[in-house]
C-alpha cells in the first residue's frame, strides 16, 4: 500500500519511499510504476474524478530504493525541476558495498560517458569525448563482517553515477550485476537507497528534509540499529 510508505505530503509536494525493483514512471516494459500508484492513491484521497495531476521532478534506478518526491501541481513542479537542475537538492544515498574503500572518505571526479546500448554509464579519469564531469563524496559510516556501508552526496545528477563512479574506484554494490558484483539480491534490486533529500520548499520557501527508513531486508538489517529512523 502506498499509504504506508509516504514520507511527506501537503499540497504540493508528496514524497514516497520507493521499493527496490519499481519503477519511478511508465517505460517500454509496460510494467505497472510507482507514478501510477500515488496517481490511485491521490484519486483516492480526494475523490478525484478523470485525470489526477502528478509530475515527476527526478527519477530514481529501477533497482534502487528510497525517498522520491513528486509535485501535485505544475508550478511546484517547474520550480523543483529547476532547483534539481541548479544542484540545489541536496541528496544522500547509503550504498552497500563488497569491498573496504582504500579511503574511508573520498571526494570522486569522474567523466561519465553513457552507453545507451548496454544502458551503463562508464567513469574515466579524465575528460573525453562526450563526457559529462560527475562529482561525489562519499564516507564510510559503518561496517560487518562482509559489508561496508557508505554515505554519499551526489554533487551532480549524472545517469547511474554512483554505480559506476564506484566501480571506477573498485567498489561494487551489492546486487548490483550490472556494474560488476557476483551475485543478485532475492528481490532484483541493489543495495542502493535514496536516502536523504534536503532543499528550500518549492512554495512555501521554508527548509524541508525528507529521511527514507533504511529497506527492510536481511542485509541492511545489520545496519537498522544504528542508523534507521
Amino acid at each position: 500500500m502506498i499509504d504506508d510508505r509516504i514520507l511527506y505530503e501537503d499540497n504540493h509536494l508528496i514524497a514516497i519511499n520507493k521499493m527496490p525493483g519499481e519503477l519511478s514512471q511508465g517505460d517500454k516494459t509496460g510494467d505497472l510504476s510507482l507514478i501510477d500508484d500515488v496517481k490511485d492513491y491521490l484519486r483516492r484521497k480526494y475523490d478525484k474524478k478523470g485525470n489526477v495531476y502528478l509530475g515527476l521532478p527526478h527519477r530514481l534506478d529501477r533497482p534502487t530504493s528510497g525517498v522520491i518526491l513528486f509535485a501535485k501541481t505544475d508550478k511546484a513542479l517547474s520550480r523543483l525541476s529547476d532547483s534539481f537542475r541548479k544542484g540545489e537538492v541536496d541528496k544522500t544515498y547509503y550504498a552497500v558495498v563488497l569491498e573496504r574503500p582504500q579511503k574511508s572518505e573520498d571526494r570522486l571526479i569522474h567523466y561519465l560517458v553513457r552507453d545507451e546500448k548496454r544502458n551503463i554509464s562508464i567513469a574515466y579519469p579524465r575528460e573525453v569525448r562526450g563526457s559529462q564531469k560527475s562529482i561525489l563524496s562519499y564516507s564510510l559510516i559503518d561496517e560487518s563482517e562482509k559489508y561496508f556501508l557508505l554515505s554519499v552526496n551526489l554533487e551532480t545528477g549524472r545517469h547511474h553515477q554512483i554505480r559506476s563512479q564506484l566501480k571506477a574506484i573498485g567498489l561494487h554494490i551489492k546486487g548490483d550485476l550490472k556494474y560488476g558484483a557476483p551475485r543478485s539480491n532475492r528481490d532484483g534490486g541493489i543495495c542502493l537507497h535514496s536516502r536523504r533529500i534536503s532543499l528550500i520548499h518549492p512554495v512555501r520557501k521554508e527548509p524541508l528534509e525528507i529521511i527514507a527508513p533504511l529497506p527492510d531486508d536481511d542485509i541492511w538489517k545489520v545496519f537498522k540499529p544504528r542508523f534507521d529512523i
